[in-house]
């Protein structure tokens, strides 16, 4: 489809669109209210189950290792265990809630979005995919948010709570806070929220309507021009979507400033602690307003700044204001020109092909399967590794080491070729850079220090034996101390060279051992390790059975399996 030029020809495009498009919504409605209330049952039920089954172990455990800890001083744990029973008691109720409000949104969009997604230019039967598909796609969904949601419960909060209890260094201090500053603290904290609750939602629902109309005009213009994002036909039909839920959209932003609104009258508190003022944590309360109504104006491309009081909260602020006022002339003319030129690189932004942090994670998973068939292959892992992460949960050294090699091979690529992106050549050869990255601020904590790094090993410039060895070292050691290597027949007998290495092993093992935790992450690294297993499996059987014979077939001459029964049964249960 060409993209109209002219008045009347947008006039007539629009005009074609408009019963094409309500056929689609009304066929994806129908859906929805088939599939929606199974996908609520699903959803809220097995996330029911999973809170109210290990809600009295996350109690005990919680409590648990906040006394055990050693990175919480005494004062300070005292603190927490008295505030731990509120969000340990309104868990479950917010938890539950949200299952049921997710339940919906989901087993409502789901469907409704699969029906539009069908008439994109490269599905082939677009008619039988309208009316088929988002049934059983999102039924399948819902089962593996519960499944994730699960994972999450059960393995990644006690992550968390198991490195609280780790013992801290001896260079470190356990956090502490001063007594004399809490009554200041304590009295900042509701005047804050009395200011700043109902001030920030005053500000939200006033500008809401403009935010609908700026909004409205924005997608109207972009649909009848077939511009921005509608520019491909296939966007086409979301752009009628989009102007119907816009207003779904304000009332949610309207609802998330006045949730957000409560936190931040409290960090008063906070600002109290920090600059051991009541006067600045009061000044706190009051600029903040300030700032939240100058962040919506320049949401929405108001005028510059605000006209509310803005005092100084901070101590150092007057001398960086002074600072800026003898520059800029007025304090906000250096803001000002920064808004423009983001204003004049907006366009330039959008011609960058902007990858999703859903690809980057495939990215990950990619490579940890070429890269895991490679140590397979070299025996850096072995059958008895992946069993014990399959068969008995032990996943420790998988789960942290295989990623950690995975990542540290991409970064050992990258900084040979003296280029700011990161290559991943086992997952198509794509590059990674500052500009395409997701603007997602989870991913960001995980993907940026990897840029740092990267320029970290490419000023060591390793040699090839030094990557070789590597590869052992990542996967066979420890990495803790400097002594480990001694025998590890490392090319280098520089210590401190040897020192900077560990030290960057180390943090990418931190980093794994972060994403780790992520949701996803289990259960897509459990595929991976299956996969891994039969692979295992068949080359075992093709090295002990001259031409390569089936695993199902293999016997021996008395007539008995050539793998052990719990490994028949494990194959058995994945094919």
């Amino acid at each position: 489809m060409e993209v109209p030029v002219g008045f009347l020809s947008k006039l007539r495009s629009f005009l074609r669109f408009l019963p094409y498009f309500f056929l689609l919504i009304l066929l994806g409605l129908v859906k929805a209210a088939i599939v929606a209330p199974i996908v609520v049952c699903i959803i809220t039920t097995g996330n029911s189950a999973v809170i109210i089954g290990l809600w009295t172990a996350h109690f005990i455990w919680t409590y648990y290792c906040v006394i055990s800890t050693k990175r919480l001083a005494l004062i300070l744990k005292i603190l927490v265990l008295l505030l731990l029973p509120v969000p340990l008691v309104l868990w479950p109720v917010v938890a539950i809630i949200g299952s049921l409000l997710g339940g919906v949104a989901y087993g409502v969009f789901s469907p409704l979005l699969a029906t539009f997604e069908a008439v994109g230019e490269n599905v082939a039967d677009k008619l039988f995919h309208c009316f088929a598909d988002g049934f059983w796609s999102t039924i399948e969904g819902s089962l593996t948010i519960v499944r994730d949601f699960t994972d999450f419960c059960f393995h990644s909060y006690f992550s968390f709570m198991d490195e609280l209890r780790e013992t801290i260094g001896p260079d470190e201090k356990p956090l502490d806070i001063k007594l004399s500053k809490l009554p200041c603290c304590m009295l900042a904290c509701p005047v804050g929220v009395l200011v700043g609750v109902p001030s920030i939602t005053a500000i939200a629902i006033l500008k809401s309507p403009l935010m609908l109309l700026k909004g409205w005009k924005r997608l109207m213009e972009d649909l009848i021009g077939r511009e921005g994002p509608f520019l491909e036909t296939v966007c086409v039909p979301f752009a009628g979507i989009a102007i119907l839920l816009w207003p779904l959209a304000c009332v949610g932003a309207v609802i998330a400033a006045i949730v957000a609104s409560f936190f931040l009258g409290l960090y008063s508190g906070v600002i109290v602690y920090q600059e051991d003022s009541l006067h600045m944590g009061l000044a706190y309360a009051v600029a903040v307003v300030s700032l939240f109504d100058e962040y919506v104006n320049d949401l929405l491309y108001l005028r510059e700044g605000s006209c509310l009081p803005r005092p100084n909260y901070r101590k150092r602020m007057m001398n960086n204001l002074k600072r800026t006022d003898s520059i800029d002339g007025n304090g906000r003319e250096g803001s000002y020109n920064s808004k423009l030129s983001s204003q004049q690189s907006w366009a330039f932004k959008q011609a960058i092909h902007q990858y999703r942090p859903l690809q980057v994670w495939d990215w990950l998973f990619k490579s940890c399967e070429v890269n895991g068939r490679i140590l397979l292959r070299d025996g850096l892992i072995d059958i008895t590794d992946i069993e014990e992460c399959m068969l008995k949960g032990n996943c420790k050294k998988l789960v942290v080491k295989l990623p950690t090699w995975s990542i540290l091979q991409c970064l050992l690529t990258s900084a040979k070729t003296n280029c700011a992106a990161l290559r991943w050549i086992a997952a198509d050869d794509v590059e990674l850079t500052k500009m395409n990255s997701p603007r997602d601020r989870v991913f960001d904590w995980f993907i940026a220090p990897l840029f740092i790094i990267k320029e970290q090993i490419r000023c060591l410039r390793l040699t090839e034996d030094e990557e070789i060895c590597l590869r052992k070292l990542v996967m066979k050691y420890g990495n803790e101390k400097l002594e480990e290597w001694d025998d590890s027949d490392f090319p280098s007998e520089d210590r401190i060279r040897r020192a900077q290495l560990q030290a960057i092993i180390r943090r990418l093992q931190g980093i794994v051992s972060s994403m780790s935790r992520l949701p996803t992450f289990r259960r897509r690294f459990r595929d991976l390790v299956k996969i891994l297993y039969l692979e295992g499996l068949q080359a075992a059987a093709s090295a002990n059975h001259f031409g390569g014979i089936l695993i199902s077939n293999a016997r021996h001459s008395d007539g008995t399996s050539s793998t052990s029964p719990d490994r028949e049964a494990s194959v058995d249960g994945l094919v």
